[in-house]
Formats: C-alpha cells, structure tokens, sequence
C-alpha cells in the first residue's frame, strides 16, 4: 500500500507531473538537434538541480531521458539525420517513407511503438528488476566481445544491396575507432603525431557528418527538387495496424530491455540488434526493408525505448550504470545523499516507484506533444530543398561545436561529410561505418580482458567460451549469423554478382 502511495505521487503531485512534462518536452527538442546528446543534457541538468529536493530532480531527468531517446527519430525521418545515436537504425527505413510522403505515418508509428516500447521496459523495471539485473551480471567481457560481434555482424544487414560492401564500410569504422591513445597501455596509435587525434575520433561528429552533410551534399549533386508533400491524414496508426505489429512491437522490446540491462550498452545497440532481427523474422514487410518498411521503423523505435526501463535495472538494483545516462542519475543519487545498490529499493522505496511513476508520464505526454504538433514538424520536409540543404549543414555545425566547443570537431564533421557523399556515390551505406565506429572500442577491450582472464591462451579462450552458457549461447548466434551471410553470399553469385555494382544512398 505504501509502494502504491510512492507510484501514484507524481501524478498527484502538480510541481511533479509538471517537471516531467517540461523535462520530457525539452528532452523531445534536445535529441531533435544532432550533437546536442541526452546525456549532455542530463549532465547539465545535474549542476543546475543539485540544490533542488530528490524527486522534483528525478521528475525533470527522467523526463529529458524518455524525451531524449525518442527525439532523435524525429530528423531522422525527416532529415536523414539521427538527432542521437538510438535513432541511427530509424533512419534505413523512415527516411525512404518521408521520401515517399508519408513521414506523418512513419512519425506517427515511431510515436506509438515507443510508448508501447518504454511502457514494456518501464513493466520490466517495475517487476523483474531484481531477476534482470542478477541475470546481467552474469555477463563477463568475453561476453561483450561476443555481443559485440554480433553487432558488427549486423553490417551485412544494413549494407542495403551490396554486403560485401557493408563488411568494408564497417572495417573502416572499426580500424578509425582505434585512433588515439590505447585503452590498455596508454600509447598512441595511428595519430600521426597530430595532438589533435590524441582522444580518438568521436562517432558523434562522424555520424553527423555521414549522415547529415553527406546528405545535402548529395541531394545538391542531383539539382533542385520540389519539395514532397506529406500526407496528414493518417498520423495515428489503425487500431488494425498495430494489433498486426504488435508480435513485432514485443520481441524488438523485449531485446531492448535485455540490452539496455546489460551495462554500458544503450539504445544505440538495441535499435540496431533490434532492426537485424526483425530483417530476419519478418516474412512480408510492408516493403523491402531499406526502402520504407514500416517494420524498419517500428523494431528499432520499439527497442530504443524499451531499453530506458532496462537500464535503470542495474542502477538501482546493482549500483551498475546500464548506460551514459543512468551513470549520470547516479552522480545524483550520490550528491542526494543516497547509494544506489542492493539497499536502494530496501531502504528508499519511494525513489524506485518515483522514477517508474515519471517514466510513465514522460511516455505519455510524449505522445500526446508530438501528435498534436506533428504539423508543425512535417512543415520542415516541405521546405524547398535549395533552402532545406543548407540549414541541415549549418545545423549540423552548430550541433557539432556544442559538443566540447571544439572547431576540431567540425573539421572532423565535413572531412565525415565529404566521405559520405563519395560512399553515396558509390554504393556504400554510411551506416555500417558508424556502426564499427561505435562497437569498434567495445570488442576491443573486452577482447583483450577475456584474454588476460585466459592468460593470453587462444585454447584457454575457446574452451572457456564453450564452458560457460552464455557465451555458448552467443556463439551459437553468431555461427547462425555467419551462415546466414553464407546463403546470401551464394545467392548473390547466382545472380551474378550484379547487386556489388549497385548504387544507393545508404
């Protein structure tokens, strides 16, 4: 009765409910603008509430969080180009339906899967929180290698007509996140004595750049279009619809809570394994899947959301950041005077069902803002594209520099830009590099831990995969996967090969 008390005090309380929606609302318009990330504005929100009490922080947070995550669909569909990196899996397919005028349907669809996403996440948190978090610590770097993988393995789904030009792609973006200082023993490598490479490449500006700039780049090469009118009569999905997807909506949710329990990952990766799986399982797509499925759009947005919920699991079970988010709400647990762990929901019970309570308002007022102004967003595709091309660019300098207030990270955005529209050009999808660029520091140093734990044996390594069974799982899916290419591979040579020479914009 208590717990049920806490629940419902943020829906009573007025100061409360309004923090969430405010949050929620800035949040929304934060993950819209490329480089402004949530986590930036977690972190600011941080020093500026600290003298605030606990939850009115935690209202505001949360709902800069919920709000954050799915902002980022926004330009993704209209733009091409995701507002934060759990938006980059939206892009293959919302952009196409935008390009097709229907990207009031695609929003609107992004809109509702996410709140069924988060609301999936959100029941996960509420009920399963002890279960999921004992299961995620379980997990062992050999497994992240593993996990990550997978992930890179996902570049043969997002190569959109050529794998073996995807496979290139993301190797490039591997090798560039290996830029800098060395995780391990602290040498440089590959900075060519420039101190301007010291801290690596960041994937935020190189999304930026290959997305966005290339972007504008290449829709200028093919001279001035009219603008697409958007449809605006079918916003809100059919009931129909949805209940058809709903199969979808679960699965693609149920992997963003088991990624988004599993420390240090994010939205970013669930969207991603997400799209990969729903590739593999979908047996008649609205549309080929690179071109405007709605399931391209509904599995990623379903499984971003729903990895909200999962990684607050291991923050307040564990005291584990689940990612950079959560980590933060830990520095204000902290200043707050609590410990986040075992004891937190013992102790203070009322900071668990605040935060659940929040991040149910913040879903719902995230729907109900974004359908009752979508007219207003869709106005930007219908800017005529002589005038939309350039303010995509400057947007995308201005996002850049509030990174670190850094000009370098500008260059870094155009030199991305200028290699995104020759990778356009011929046929290679900007996608997979900023998928290597993101995993790339992932499989990497939990390689080199799993093998220090196996003493550097390559045997020790192997056997110790077979032994445990979740890297034995892990490794079943990953043979699955490989096989899976193999048939590809055979069925592309059968056709002759013509899919290599293909041509797309990524």
């Amino acid at each position: 009765m208590e717990n049920l008390q806490y629940f419902l005090l943020p829906f009573l309380d007025l100061k409360l409910l309004s923090l969430t929606i405010v949050g929620t609302f800035a949040g929304m318009w934060v993950g819209a603008i490329p480089g402004l990330s949530v986590t930036m504005a977690a972190s600011l929100l941080i020093s500026f509430t600290f003298a605030w009490d606990l939850n009115s922080a935690l209202a505001l947070i949360c709902g800069v969080y919920m709000g954050g995550v799915y902002g980022g669909s926004i330009t993704a569909i209209l733009i091409n180009v995701p507002g934060a990196p759990a938006a980059i899996a939206t892009v293959f397919d919302g952009y196409p339906l935008a390009q097709r005028g229907e990207a009031g349907r695609a929003i609107g669809l992004a809109t509702t899967v996410s709140l069924l996403g988060g609301l999936i996440g959100i029941a996960f948190l509420a009920f399963g929180a002890p279960i999921l978090s004992k299961f995620a610590l379980k997990f062992s770097p050999r497994d992240y290698f593993l996990l990550g993988v997978m992930g890179i393995l996902l570049i043969t789904s997002m190569g959109h007509g050529s794998t073996i030009k995807g496979i290139i792609a993301g190797t490039v973006g591997v090798l560039l996140s290996m830029v800098g200082l060395d995780p391990s023993t602290g040498e440089l490598r590959y900075t060519f004595g420039t101190v301007y490479l010291m801290q690596g490449i960041s994937f935020i500006p190189a999304m930026i750049g290959l997305f966005g700039v290339s972007e504008a780049l290449f829709q200028v090469r093919g001279g001035t279009l009219p603008p697409i009118k958007q449809m605006v009569d079918k916003v809100i999905p059919d009931f129909k619809s949805i209940v058809k997807h709903i199969p979808l909506v679960i699965r693609s949710s149920l992997i963003g809570v088991w990624i988004g329990a599993l420390p240090g990952t994010g939205g970013d990766v669930a969207a991603l394994i997400a799209y990969d799986n729903a590739k593999r399982t979908v047996k008649n797509p609205s549309r080929p899947f690179g071109q405007g499925a709605y399931e391209g759009v509904i599995a990623p947005e379903s499984a971003n959301n729903a990895a909200i919920g999962g990684a607050f699991i291991p923050m307040l079970t564990l005291g584990i950041p689940g990612d950079a988010v959560t980590a933060i709400i830990i520095g204000a647990l902290f200043i707050h005077g609590l410990k986040p762990g075992p004891l937190l929901m013992i102790e203070t019970p009322q900071v668990f069902w605040i935060i659940v309570s929040c991040l149910i308002i913040s879903a719902i007022t995230m729907v109900i803002l974004v359908l009752s102004t979508l007219k207003v967003f869709l106005k930007v595709v219908e800017i005529p594209k002589n005038m939309l091309m350039p303010m995509i660019v400057m947007l995308s300098v201005v996002g850049t520099y509030a990174i670190q207030n850094s000009l370098t990270d500008v260059y870094c955005m155009l030199a991305f830009g200028i290699l995104g529209y020759f990778m356009r050009l011929y046929g290679y999808a900007v996608g997979p590099m900023v998928l290597g660029l993101i995993l790339g520091p992932v499989i990497e140093t939990n390689f080199r831990r799993s093998m220090q734990m196996a003493e550097n044996n390559p045997l020790a390594f192997i056997g110790d995969i077979f032994s445990h069974p979740i890297s034995f799982v892990l490794s079943l899916a990953i043979i699955y996967m490989i096989v899976s290419q193999v048939g590809i591979f055979k069925s592309l040579s059968k056709k002759g090969g013509g899919s290599f020479n293909g041509k797309g914009n990524g």
